[in-house]
């Protein structure tokens, strides 16, 4: 059958405070269904964490309006560690990600409202779409773009999940044989270099770069494809200077965008793909791991820059935790996409403030 990928399962965020976090989260995103939600130690990152065992507090909170989740993160064993230098766009990794919004002007007053800090005035990209720049409390970069593809349109002006992620690479011909080759976003919806006005508002956005937005040119399937929606990725280079990993002299888990989660079904057919185009698995739980509310099989690879593409298999997730009711995702057509009202019963597990 082939590998099945079904959307951005979620983009991991590491934070010195998870439930301050998710409490900003849940009020200016929305992310307040918790799929999952636990303290332990990151074994299997040992090779991320300088050999040393680490633990954690993370959870991983939806929005059932539509869109990929957020894994909020949180080391306990350790104190998280920010960048050792201002970030600026182009450096390698994930540096923004993108959220989706029913209504662009809406959005914008809806979050300025509620006192977030707003980067940009409402900017146009290459392709058109409107959008504009957020940061969150720890200066973690968002990108609030219209999308018209929901799974439940939302009734306030509260952004969606999210939609995409752009991300600085070192050599973006050698990046696209990963982005658009193997994990299968293979539609150019721009390809273009020079200076942007659009981006001039960031961090060494006054520099010349060269930038290709991608997408899928067939709509994704999978249990979750529906929710999990349609994805964008913008590779960035910068064509001016050389740039720096986002976590230079710093381990997986500290502050920032840790990884990029794509949820999969077929993994054994993605992990022989991947070994085959050159992208080993670096971590492979391979057996079904069980964090209590949810199982299932998680790997790891890197891009060319190093950067982390997390990939999870999940074979089950909490319907209604308080009652023990599960979905069960193995015995089923793989590509075919869970009931919506199946999905819509896990506001169950929503979190309230």
């Amino acid at each position: 059958m082939g590998k099945i990928i079904s959307g951005i399962q979620q983009i991991g965020i590491g934070n010195p405070d998870l439930e301050k976090s998710w409490t900003w989260y849940r009020k200016n995103f929305g992310m307040d269904i918790p799929a999952l939600k636990e303290a332990a130690e990151a074994k299997l990152m040992i090779d991320y964490t300088r050999n040393k065992v680490e633990s954690r507090y993370a959870c991983i909170a939806l929005n059932l309006n539509g869109g990929g989740g957020f894994e909020i993160w949180q080391y306990t064993s350790r104190e998280p560690q920010p960048p050792v230098s201002a970030l600026q766009l182009g450096d390698y990794g994930i540096y923004i990600t993108k959220m989706k919004a029913a209504d662009i002007q809406s959005a914008f007053q809806f979050l300025k409202g509620n006192g977030v800090e707003i980067i940009s005035e409402i900017l146009i990209d290459p392709a058109g779409n409107k959008f504009f720049f957020l940061k969150d409390l720890y200066d973690n970069l968002f990108q609030v773009e219209e999308a018209d593809v929901w799974f439940s349109k939302p009734k306030t002006a509260r952004p969606g999940g999210a939609a995409g992620a752009v991300i600085g690479v070192s050599d973006l011909d050698r990046s696209l044989k990963l982005y658009a080759d193997v994990l299968g976003f293979d539609k150019v919806i721009y390809d273009q270099s020079g200076t942007f006005d659009d981006l001039s508002v960031l961090p060494g956005g006054n520099e010349k770069y060269r930038r290709v937005l991608l997408t899928h040119s067939k709509p994704l399937t999978g249990p979750f494809s529906e929710l999990l929606g349609p994805i964008k990725i913008e590779l960035i280079q910068s064509l001016d200077s050389e740039r720096q990993a986002i976590f230079k002299d710093r381990i997986w888990g500290d502050m920032g965008f840790i990884h990029l989660c794509f949820d999969v079904r077929n993994m054994d057919d993605l992990k022989k793909e991947c070994s085959e185009a050159g992208y080993d698995f670096t971590v492979d739980s391979e057996d079904s791991f069980d964090m209590g509310q949810a199982a299932g099989r998680f790997s790891y690879i890197e891009d060319p820059d190093g950067t982390l593409i997390e990939f999870v298999e999940a074979h089950k997730l909490p319907v209604m935790k308080k009652l023990g009711w599960y979905f069960d995702l193995d015995n089923r057509d793989q590509e075919k996409p869970l009931a919506k009202w199946m999905l819509k019963t896990m506001r169950f597990n929503r979190e309230k403030d």
